[in-house]
């Protein structure tokens, strides 16, 4: 049975939509609040960070109403990467954690994303008895007023994440000598990474800064990488670094101008993480996965398995095969040795300690020749159209062209109004071929 409120990496929608205003976080919060309760009898505890949309400050009110109305003490942090909140969550002894955010989507929208006191997203299972509650008579669970939960803010969220990171590095690591270009997307990143990099001895050149509530994601960030890239020709920088709105993804830049995504970062670490014998097991990747990438690990035999979109998911499936690394093309990357979750700050730090000998990043990520790939994002009223017989017609249609030439893939966007559409080949014609066949069924 699919789930109702939850999608491929929490709640995700448009302010004041049917999911995404204040009544329906006060009942997230009292859902949650009352689900973590039942687990652990002890201290009664959520942290909450968030990122630097103006509907956060709308939205956080209605969430804590909600967990001290079911009993949980709650701690605000502010702004914070969606790692730094899984790593304090865990560090803190919380029953859980929650990020207020709609990662790189638009300003427009927001959501939530929760997590266990083992710093780890919440599982398909739990999202669902969470689910089951908001629809319950849940409002009868409304504690006492003597058992309400505290408030408190936290206004040291960022210094205590920042330390956590350093703390998985050599305390000798230094980036002096090091010229770093960061676009921190005006979002949840925009305090921590400089000062991250500066506090290693960095000379940081920042870019989204400097957030006003509506400009995060705007024509900056990972999902912008031009910015990067002329920042990195502009003041000659040795890396370029891109992160997204709420700083689980990055996306990087060679000193030469060449933007380096996901996959080619992945190549890397997994190159390097073998000769140190640090890899364990091999790579978890995604549906998205650029075939390059998989041949590539292929000829290292280094194995490669596939998950569904979404690092949750990947994450799950590193836990299940016990490796220790994996993610995905859009720059979602976790690093099992360090982190639950995706991590940009963390993965550039990673980066960084690779290149601390000299090393160009342009040299580093000589790794692998991407196959053409062409994603196609079309934006529908009515996500459901993908399971209409038209659509399904055009889907089989395009599968047979590509068959044994590239491959293909459709799929729901578990994140916005859009149907993703995905497709691989050598042969560029037959691949916008495929494209145009499934596209025109949708619209």
């Amino acid at each position: 049975m699919p789930k109702k409120y939850f999608g491929t990496d929490g709640i995700r929608g448009g302010i004041n939509s049917k999911n995404i205003n204040g009544d329906m976080f006060f009942k997230f919060g009292l859902a949650s609040g009352t689900f973590f309760r039942s687990q652990k009898k002890n201290k009664q505890v959520a942290i909450i960070a968030k990122d630097t949309r103006l509907s956060g400050y709308m939205l956080e009110p209605a969430l804590v109403s909600g967990l001290t109305s079911a009993g949980m003490h709650v701690y605000t942090l502010g702004p914070l990467p969606t790692n730094g909140l899984a790593m304090l969550t865990k560090a803190m002894k919380a029953n859980m954690g929650i990020m207020i955010t709609a990662s790189h989507n638009p300003h427009y929208d927001n959501g939530l994303k929760l997590f266990g006191p083992d710093g780890m997203k919440l599982s398909d299972k739990i999202e669902k008895k969470i689910e089951k509650l908001i629809d319950s008579r849940i409002i009868s669970n409304l504690s006492k007023p003597e058992f309400l939960g505290r408030v408190k803010r936290l206004e040291d969220a960022n210094e205590k994440y920042i330390k956590i990171l350093k703390r998985n590095f050599p305390k000798n690591f230094s980036l002096r000598g090091i010229k770093i270009a960061i676009d921190c997307a005006n979002g949840a990143g925009y305090k921590s990474g400089p000062k991250l990099f500066k506090s290693l001895g960095a000379k940081v050149h920042e870019i989204g800064t400097s957030p006003n509530g509506l400009n995060i994601n705007d024509k900056c960030g990972s999902t912008f990488p031009n910015k990067i890239k002329s920042f990195v020709k502009k003041y000659r920088v040795n890396l370029g670094i891109s992160l997204d709105g709420d700083a689980d993804r990055i996306i990087l830049c060679d000193e030469k101008g060449n933007i380096i995504d996901g996959d080619q970062i992945i190549a890397m670490l997994a190159t390097r993480w073998k000769r140190k014998k640090i890899l364990r097991g091999g790579v978890i990747g995604t549906l998205m996965s650029n075939y390059g990438l998989q041949n590539y690990l292929s000829e290292k035999k280094i194995r490669f398995i596939r998950a569904n979109v979404g690092d949750r998911y990947v994450k799950e499936k590193m836990q299940k095969n016990k490796y220790n690394l994996g993610g995905e093309q859009s720059g979602h990357i976790i690093l099992g040795k360090f982190a639950t979750t995706g991590d940009g700050l963390l993965v550039a730090l990673e980066v960084l300690f690779s290149m601390r000998k000299g090393r160009k990043a342009s040299e580093l990520f000589k790794i692998f020749k991407n196959t053409p790939q062409i994603l196609e994002n079309v934006v529908v009223n009515d996500k459901s159209i993908i399971n209409s017989t038209k659509c399904r017609r055009a889907i089989n249609q395009a599968n047979k062209l590509i068959k044994n030439k590239g491959r293909m893939l459709v799929r729901k966007s578990g994140t916005e109004p859009k149907i993703r559409i995905m497709c691989e080949s050598e042969n560029r014609t037959l691949l916008l071929k495929c494209i145009n066949i499934v596209k025109k069924s949708i619209r």
